[in-house]
């Protein structure tokens, strides 16, 4: 099966050695997206809420340049530096998700690149 590299300047661009997502088949698979404004590579300005809106909004336009939605996610993963953050990306989530949720892991870690409070990664089935 063949691999396709999925980009876009709506999202930020890869720091590191990664693609932003990659397609197999009817599978994408999402990298971690922290708070970055995809304009400037800063990581944007405000509360943790403001956090993870960024962060749901470049994993949007990833599974955009991909041909899905997030609603084509089956599974998500949320990385916080402080899991006292989690009912926020619980509230901030219905607002950019529709049932039936995807599957989901909440992990608590103790950094982030760029000192970001919160980063996710998913996969998309397109099928």
């Amino acid at each position: 099966m063949s691999r396709e590299i999925i980009a876009t300047d709506k999202a930020p661009q890869a720091i590191g050695t990664y693609s932003q997502a990659v397609r197999v088949g009817s599978t994408v698979y999402l990298s971690g997206q922290i708070p970055l404004v995809p304009e400037t590579m800063d990581m944007v300005a405000g509360p943790i809420e403001a956090q993870i809106r960024r962060v749901f909004d470049n994993l949007q336009a990833v599974a955009e340049a991909a041909g899905g939605t997030l609603d084509d996610m089956v599974k998500l993963n949320v990385f916080l530096t402080d899991l006292t953050h989690f009912p926020t990306v619980n509230q901030v989530m219905a607002e950019y998700f529709h049932e039936p949720y995807p599957a989901r892991a909440a992990i608590g870690v103790a950094s982030l690149p760029k000192d970001a409070q919160v980063e996710m990664d998913g996969i998309m089935d397109l099928s």
